[in-house]
């Protein structure tokens, strides 16, 4: 393995160069906290880029995007690959800050395709676009893309809807025991729910993935930023310098060093702890980590 040693103040200086004109207003305190950056070493003041992150949390707002039950079993494409493809139907005044695959509840009375996930595209906009902009343009996405049999489902909301506190619930609830699509209605009152096809079951992960996202706490990221551009062995420090917080979940709880090393196995998939992707890892030796889960070995139709 070759891995390429890098210069902490060339690597300090590259991700605030990025970041400063940034419009990830996440990323940036990510990149500023996360990885410890010392600015009185560097030509930004310190005042600049504390108002500068919060200028760019009023600039920019987040909308979830739910999708679900969009495949059968003879697909060639998971509902996880849909919900990533929407990044090419995106306005420009938008971005795709990530794609998340949500986990709901295994159960022999649930009609499902593999594994009964869902997914959520979480969509970074200025206030020139809102939720109500980017529901014909999902619905037009999965119309295109749905296969003939499934059961599609659309949920969206924007981060800053109220009715998010009872999709965060009812998603939890998903995960616990069987709903009904009365409940997934009565929990997105207030925000966009539709169903597009078949038994229209689909509206109930696709509100659970819009819950569960917006909770912050589950699920594993399947699109961010070059998540599928990384080698498999690669530096704590790159992946830091890309938003992805690293932690160790050995007894002691060893925090990584910049200049480690963690092997992906070529399947790197952040979880989604406090907002935000998160690498667990366990140590393999000195300055040496192996992140947490791989690659399925028969075809995972879930898209990640």
């Amino acid at each position: 393995m070759s891995v390429r040693k890098r210069d902490r103040y060339t690597e300090d200086y590259e991700i605030l160069e990025n970041l400063k004109y940034s419009k990830d207003y996440f990323s940036f305190h990510i990149a500023m906290v996360g990885c410890g950056i010392d600015c009185r070493r560097l030509s930004l003041d310190i005042s600049f880029l504390f108002n500068l992150c919060f200028s760019l949390k009023e600039w920019f707002m987040r909308i979830y995007i739910g999708f679900d039950d969009t495949d059968t079993v003879d697909s060639d494409r998971g509902t996880g690959k849909l919900a990533r493809l929407f990044e090419k139907e995106l306005p420009d005044s938008c971005r795709l800050w990530g794609v998340v695959r949500q986990q709901l509840l295994l159960d022999g009375s649930i009609s499902y395709t593999s594994h009964n996930s869902s997914a959520c595209a979480i969509v970074e906009t200025s206030d020139s676009i809102t939720a109500e902009d980017l529901i014909p343009l999902a619905i037009a996405h999965i119309e295109r893309h749905f296969t003939p049999g499934s059961d599609p489902g659309l949920c969206v909301a924007s981060g800053d809807n109220p009715v998010l506190s009872e999709l965060i619930h009812f998603g939890r609830t998903c995960t616990a025991r069987v709903v009904t699509q009365k409940e997934a209605v009565q929990a997105a009152l207030g925000s966009h729910l539709s169903g597009h096809g078949g038994t229209n079951d689909g509206i109930i992960g696709a509100a659970a993935a819009v819950g569960l996202t917006a909770n912050g706490w589950g699920g594993r990221f399947i699109e961010f930023g070059r998540l599928r551009d990384f080698p498999e062995k690669v530096f704590v420090s790159d992946l830091e310098r890309s938003g992805i917080a690293v932690f160790s979940i050995d007894r002691d709880a060893q925090v990584p060093t910049p200049e480690d090393v963690v092997d992906t196995k070529g399947w790197l998939r952040p979880r989604l702890w406090g907002g935000r992707p998160g690498l667990p890892v366990t140590s393999k030796g000195k300055s040496f980590w192996e992140a947490l889960g791989e690659k399925r070995s028969k075809k995972n139709k879930g898209g990640g």
